[in-house]
């Protein structure tokens, strides 16, 4: 199996397919590097593509302490990753947690990104709302480790922001939630601990996103309440984003959507790659 090291020595496994301008796909809290696959077998055909599994989610390595699972150690692991296969500088395409990863790399490292896409981005962001939000995280690694994986997946397929997902497709829901239950039980609950319950919102990182002059693609779906706001503070921050809101969709935008999503973030990249994506233009905006 093949596995990129990190600095703090945690394993992580990764997959390959075609040839060409790198992507790296980052997963979402619920996910892990097999749902990338609509979009692996898609941008192949162009790209350089690579997915890989988060720390604490099999078969990468599972830390046993939350203190390795910051959203510092997340972003810092995707380049870990690119720095194993040799790679300098490539496309970062995320959703939910791996969104929030791959701002950080525009934020820390804009040398290694060709772009940003930022799907389903910013859930528990809202200032108002951050203490509760953080309890809740905590309660759910608790549940995890009590109760293990198969009851939280049970207890979380209908979330509200998962039911078009379930009403759209109730097969790709079914598949999605079953792959859920079999994670493992302690890197979830790590997970929810460091990286979900400790991460800063992203409405306290305003001055540092004006400076990230990365092309973005901020995506999200219209039944998505948690990330609309979010969505809208980072296309009105960020200098060279563009957002596209996907209708009666929710969450989980690229197996949800898999054609709408691959066709608006290719019409991305190709803009990207031509360089005509820029920072926009002053005389666009409104008083």
């Amino acid at each position: 199996m093949p596995h990129a090291v990190t600095s703090d020595d945690v394993r992580l496994y990764f997959e390959e397919a075609g040839s060409g301008t790198p992507i790296i796909f980052l997963h979402e809290y619920a996910a892990d590097h097999t749902n990338w696959e609509p979009q692996m077998r898609y941008f192949s055909r162009g790209h350089r593509c690579i997915a890989y599994s988060a720390r604490g989610y099999t078969p990468s390595d599972v830390p046993p302490s939350p203190e390795t699972y910051t959203y510092r150690h997340f972003y810092t692991d995707a380049i870990a990753v690119l720095d194993h296969l040799g790679i300098a500088k490539a496309h970062f395409i995320g959703l939910s947690m791996g969104s929030y990863s791959s701002l950080h790399v525009g934020l820390n490292a804009p040398e290694r990104a060709l772009s940003m896409t930022l799907a389903a981005v910013g859930s528990g962001s809202a200032i108002e709302n951050l203490d509760a939000f953080r309890k809740q995280c905590r309660a759910n690694a608790e549940q995890y480790e009590t109760t293990g994986s198969a009851e939280v997946a049970k207890a979380t397929r209908e979330a509200p922001s998962r039911i078009p997902f379930l009403l759209k497709d109730p097969r790709g829901h079914a598949d999605f939630y079953n792959a859920l239950s079999r994670h493992d039980a302690k890197g979830s609950a790590n997970t929810m601990r460091g990286f979900q319950g400790g991460r800063p919102s992203i409405y306290t990182l305003t001055e540092a996103i004006r400076k990230v002059a990365t092309p973005a693609l901020i995506i999200c779906g219209d039944e998505d309440d948690a990330c609309i706001e979010p969505s809208l503070f980072l296309k009105k921050h960020l200098p060279a984003s563009g957002l596209a809101m996907f209708p009666k969709s929710g969450h989980v935008l690229n197996l949800e959507e898999p054609a709408l999503f691959n066709e608006m973030v290719e019409r991305f990249l190709a803009l990207v790659e031509a360089g005509r994506w820029p920072v926009r233009d002053a005389r666009s905006m409104g008083g």
